[in-house]
């Protein structure tokens, strides 16, 4: 029913990607396990209004063009030229499969930022009993320093927008088979992209000034105290979303389960699998990196790595 009354108001093409940037905005707003983790894990590295803007872009820049190709091929599919690949992106297997891509280059981005290296390596000290005391020690003058590359959140970006709710939804199987024809099919989700391009370059600027509010901290002390936390989200978080992604495979009912909140806003309205993901990964992991971090940063003289 509501997707008829949206084929009836939102036949144009003008009208139709209007709505379709409207949806993006409103799904960039709105706290979503796809977005706002991630931005929010990079922008505090950056711990720059600026940069954390930056990271925002580039994100959301993978995130659009994903979004693009999407709505092409659901055009394609509406229009009877792909057959059933619309069954594929909407089962659960493939939600699942996406938290657990997700999961995978979080992992590796935090723990890139931690370590200064990709690959985790082991230390044989811990098994011959040499350099006890020292087993969580990393040398490198880097540690901790690292910032990780724009195209590891450009590729987070494009693997993030795999993941579908309402808003996309309606953007694919309502707004883009009803383009003219098959060369803008590609145009709601571009549109869409650049909605929701506009709320995380916010975010992603308000997330890295954000760090920059902390007080009584050097400016080597504020440095480390920005990796330290995003390393924790994307490294921890990574781990929390693949617990998820598997979760889902076993039991994919989790997908669709939650508990309504009251609150007359999507993504806020129902406490489910995705409200929890954002609510452990931005709210419980980040608050626990900080709460860690901070004691540490305060004792960080300028000129001086942290002390481990």
């Amino acid at each position: 029913m509501a997707f008829q009354f949206f084929n009836i108001i939102f036949d144009g093409l003008l009208s139709g990607l209007l709505l379709s940037f409207l949806l993006g905005l409103l799904h960039g707003i709105t706290p979503d396990e796809h977005t706002w983790p991630i931005t929010f894990s990079y922008a505090i590295g950056s711990y720059s209004t600026k940069k954390g803007a930056e990271v925002g872009l580039i994100f959301s820049s993978g995130f659009t063009l994903q979004r693009a190709i999407m709505s092409e091929i659901f055009y394609l599919i509406f229009n009877d030229a792909l057959g059933g690949i619309s069954n594929i992106v909407e089962s659960a297997a493939f939600f699942a499969l996406v938290y657990i891509l997700v999961s995978f280059f979080m992992a590796i981005a935090g723990y890139y930022i931690k370590y200064g290296r990709w690959v985790p390596h082991l230390n044989f000290d811990r098994f011959i009993g040499k350099g006890l005391n020292n087993r969580f020690k990393h040398e490198s003058e880097d540690f901790y320093a690292k910032n990780v590359s724009p195209w590891m959140a450009l590729v987070h970006g494009l693997i993030a927008g795999f993941g579908m709710g309402a808003f996309a939804l309606i953007t694919f199987t309502v707004i883009a088979p009803n383009m003219p024809n098959a060369y803008l099919g590609f145009m709601p989700g571009l549109f869409y992209g650049l909605g929701t391009m506009a709320m995380q370059i916010i975010f992603g600027a308000t997330f890295g000034a954000s760090m920059l509010k902390i007080k009584k901290l050097t400016s080597r002390g504020l440095e480390f105290l920005a990796h330290f936390m995003s390393s924790y989200v994307l490294l921890y978080g990574g781990i929390v979303f693949m617990l998820a992604g598997i979760s889902s495979f076993v039991f994919p009912v989790l997908l669709n389960a939650g508990v309504s909140t009251g609150i007359p806003v999507y993504n806020l309205n129902s406490f489910n699998l995705g409200f929890v993901l954002v609510i452990i990964t931005v709210g419980i992991i980040g608050l626990a990196a900080y709460l860690k971090g901070i004691k540490i940063a305060k004792s960080i003289k300028n000129g001086k790595r942290a002390p481990f």
